[in-house]
């Protein structure tokens, strides 16, 4: 049987003079390292989202661009970066079709952001001047190093996927959640309080959320952000085999 086939989220950027399709490289060898084969998916128009879901067994936003302030109604902060609409508006509504169709969902970074807005939260756009007390979290020199610790609720389905509650992580935002919507459950802490994870709150749909790079760690000795991965895989099977179940 072929191996189930998940979509990548994806930026553009001018590159050379061309605008091309832009995803770092670890997210495709940490989704096929855990057994799945990685679709990369551009910013679509919402009219095409649905075919793309129909084709997937699950769905994987990445990291990237701050989200525009204006989907979560605030205004734009001086360090905010300039949006990139398409992506947004892409991105947000590929959450809710996976919501709806229960497609398992694993969010990365921006993608626990873009999930928080989609129903309804927000964001702090930088943390460094909207909460002074909070340690440096944008430390994108050391993306492939594990610089602080983070707390995971034990009882929660993070910490089922990575294996354990406390675990130290790499770090590479300068926004964050801020107010989470009664439909996600934050489930793993930073020492300074700023959300590192969320799920889905319910059991009817496989959504996991983490504000640091698993797939930037996979090679680690530990096996934290591979579990993450594999749970993500376990759950991408199931759906394909539910589908498979009912004909499709």
């Amino acid at each position: 049987m072929a191996k189930p086939v998940v979509a990548l989220t994806s930026a553009t950027k001018p590159v050379e003079g061309m605008m091309r399709v832009r995803l770092n490289q670890a997210y495709v060898e940490a989704v096929r390292a855990a057994g799945l084969v990685p679709l990369v998916l551009p910013p679509l128009a919402e009219a095409e989202l649905a075919g793309v879901v129909e084709a997937v067994h699950g769905i994987v936003l990445t990291g990237g661009e701050d989200v525009d302030p204006a989907e979560f109604g605030a205004a734009r902060h001086p360090r905010t970066q300039e949006p990139h609409r398409e992506r947004d508006r892409c991105e947000l509504a590929l959450v809710r079709i996976a919501h709806e169709k229960r497609m398992p969902t694993l969010a990365i970074c921006r993608g626990m952001q873009v999930v928080n807005v989609a129903f309804g939260g927000t964001l702090i756009q930088d943390i460094e001047s909207e909460r002074p007390s909070a340690m440096k979290h944008d430390r994108s020199s050391e993306r492939a190093m594990r610089v602080h610790d983070v707390r995971i609720a034990p009882e929660s389905k993070l910490a089922r996927a990575i294996g354990d509650s406390d675990i130290v992580v790499n770090s590479s935002h300068h926004q964050a959640v801020d107010r989470v919507p009664a439909e996600l459950r934050v489930t793993a802490h930073a020492p300074d309080g700023i959300i590192e994870g969320a799920e889905w709150a319910g059991d009817d749909w496989w959504l996991l959320a983490v504000q640091w790079h698993p797939e930037e760690l996979v090679s680690d000795g530990r096996k934290w952000d591979r579990g993450l991965f594999h749970e993500f895989a376990a759950a991408v099977d199931r759906e394909r085999s539910r589908l498979a179940s009912a004909g499709r």
